[in-house]
């Protein structure tokens, strides 16, 4: 039986640090079976690779490669849960929200987030379908192109 931590070996990931919270908020609250993330960021080695708008143009982020930092969003949001529950072995994802700053005129948001989509059902298999939102915004914290959030629910035993 192949499990959220074999798949990630096999996509080439690991799951890194939690990221820390930037202002006065927690990383994620549960409340029984439920646990929310606060936003994600897609922050590597602590740090936003790209920032700014999406939209095809020079001077814009790819949507290509938001949908790539979408992805490294809900890594960092799988991170998250991992840390607050012991692993990803007991969770099903219910819910993702995904923002995407969006130049004026770009509407393939659902494309973008689509790129975190991927990845919950790469990692947790049929855990990971999950209900989604996908919402263009004028900008979002720090200059990020993309940001999520993840609902799961969490088996007994935590």
């Amino acid at each position: 039986m192949s499990t959220p931590a074999h798949r990630l070996a096999g996509l080439g990931l690991a799951l890194p640090s939690p990221p820390a919270p930037v202002a006065a908020y927690v990383r994620a609250v549960r409340t029984g079976s439920l646990l929310f993330t606060s936003g994600q960021l897609p922050f590597v080695d602590g740090a936003l690779e790209v920032t700014g708008q999406v939209a095809e143009g020079s001077d814009q982020v790819p949507p290509e490669r938001a949908r790539e930092l979408a992805a490294t969003a809900a890594l960092n949001a799988l991170a998250v849960v991992a840390a607050e529950v012991g692993g990803l072995e007991r969770v099903r994802a219910v819910k993702l929200v995904g923002y995407v700053a969006s130049a004026p005129g770009f509407t393939g948001q659902p494309g973008v987030v689509d790129g975190a989509s991927r990845l919950l059902l790469d990692v947790l298999g049929e855990a990971g379908r999950h209900a989604r939102s996908a919402v263009g915004v004028a900008s979002l914290p720090l200059g990020a192109p993309v940001e999520v959030e993840l609902v799961v629910e969490v088996a007994d035993g935590s």
